[in-house]
């Protein structure tokens, strides 16, 4: 009986040992990145490119840019937050702090913001700017407005330069 007991206890540990997220969402993320009109070359710090539409798989827990060009369109770049998820939350209320520090450490109760990308490039020589789209179409916000937003926090890994907060 004993035994039982032990081989119990231990089962029950090693599953409070792991987050959540982690068990549920994993570290890594698909990440979906689509543009109007289709065809450009998107290149994501850490160097991974694609040519849009396009998925790679990326850190949840990792801050990003994407440097976006097109042929007859303006150049632009997005910047992708990774920002705490509700899951999170759930850690925190059901697993106690093992589970959230888990989580916390590995990514794993992160979300990468805007996801998916998708932008609306401006074509060359208009007063348009580039905007964010949701999935539905709907214009969300500019690329610029989305940027500023987010700008200081993710200068913090990435670096000021490649926020914009430097030349």
């Amino acid at each position: 009986m004993n035994k039982k007991i032990s081989v119990l206890a231990c089962a029950m540990m090693a599953v409070s040992l792991g987050g959540c997220a982690t068990v549920i969402n994993g570290t890594n993320t698909d990440y979906l990145t689509t543009t109007t009109p289709e065809g450009a070359l998107v290149k994501f710090t850490g160097g991974q490119t694609c040519t849009t539409p396009c998925s790679l798989e990326f850190k949840r827990k990792s801050d990003l840019r994407a440097d976006i060009t097109l042929p007859g369109h303006k150049a632009t770049y997005v910047l992708i937050q990774s920002k705490l998820g509700g899951s999170a939350f759930g850690n925190i209320l059901l697993g106690g702090g093992v589970g959230a520090i888990v989580d916390g450490s590995n990514g794993a109760s992160n979300r990468l913001y805007p996801r998916p990308l998708i932008v609306r490039l401006a074509p060359e020589g208009s007063s348009e700017d580039a905007v964010l789209l949701s999935k539905d179409g709907k214009v969300v916000q500019t690329v610029k407005q989305h940027n500023d937003a987010v700008r200081v926090d993710v200068a913090k890994t990435i670096g000021p330069k490649l926020a914009g907060l430097e030349e």
